[in-house]
């Protein structure tokens, strides 16, 4: 099999790589990277659901 210019042995392009490497270190330096999870995070529910989980650990201990 004949070398082809910017491909590894295994046929990667390395171009391509190096593209796809450049634009996901520009999102992580943007602070984009996970911000899905944040942005579906209901902060109220969540405190809510720890307040209840609270008051059933003290209503369990002391019983």
């Amino acid at each position: 099999m004949a070398k082809q210019p910017n491909k590894t042995a295994a046929g990667t392009n390395i171009q391509e790589v190096r593209q796809q490497n450049a634009q996901s270190a520009q999102a992580g330096a943007a602070g984009q990277f996970g911000t899905e999870f944040a942005a579906e995070t209901n902060v109220q529910q969540v405190k809510q659901q720890n307040a209840q989980a609270e008051a059933r650990k003290a209503q369990n201990s002391s019983k």
